[in-house]
């Protein structure tokens, strides 16, 4: 997986795929609060629910452009319709790389049927509790900081055109992540994660 990211393969693109789930559109009594010198960004925290939504993204490791979709669910069928999306923006002529995480989702049958049927399509999965290893998360903590965080949303429908004007605006100018952990401190991690799983307590 870190040889995605490092060298990645000719003829192939690589995206980090990922699902924000359940973003709420929250109406908060007050906005943001005004910020004077010596004192912190506040926000009220009294809100109303006004729905959710689930935004898919696929992040291109390379150029940092990013492929999104909308959905109200995020089953396996919504999983579907996401990969043909992608399908739809990728150049016939390259190999899909896709990392993403161990989500029951992405392993369904039918999604395993889908993957057979497209022999270009390729699934790295992140190791259980590694979820930080996939760029896209960068990507969608960004988006959560900029923009969902700092918003108040009277429905489903706001919160949806700001995350758009969200990524019009990111779209200008993406600038691709650097990854800079390097690959022997990634496995050590890992493997003291796996240590933790089954050293008894």
């Amino acid at each position: 997986m870190v040889g995605l990211y490092l060298d990645p393969p000719d003829k192939a693109l690589v995206l980090s795929l990922d699902e924000k789930t359940q973003i709420q559109a929250l109406d908060r009594a007050q906005t943001i609060l005004p910020i004077r010198p010596g004192l912190p960004e506040s926000r009220t925290h009294d809100y109303r629910r006004n729905g959710t939504v689930d935004l898919f993204a696929a992040l291109n490791t390379l150029d940092a452009t990013v492929i999104t979709e909308f959905h109200r669910r995020h089953r396996h069928q919504e999983f579907l319709v996401f990969l043909r999306t992608v399908d739809d923006n990728v150049p016939e002529r390259l190999d899909v790389h896709v990392i993403l995480d161990n989500y029951r989702t992405h392993k369904h049958d039918r999604v395993r049927r889908w993957l057979r049927r497209h022999p270009r399509f390729h699934f790295h999965f992140v190791p259980t509790g590694s979820s930080w290893m996939n760029l896209v998360e960068r990507w969608l903590s960004e988006l959560t900081q900029k923009r969902i965080r700092r918003g108040t949303f009277k429905n489903v429908h706001e919160l949806v055109r700001a995350i758009r004007e969200f990524l019009e605006v990111y779209l200008e100018d993406p600038r691709p992540f650097v990854w800079t952990a390097k690959a022997d401190d990634i496995l050590h991690k890992v493997a003291l994660n796996r240590e933790l799983l089954v050293t008894p307590h």
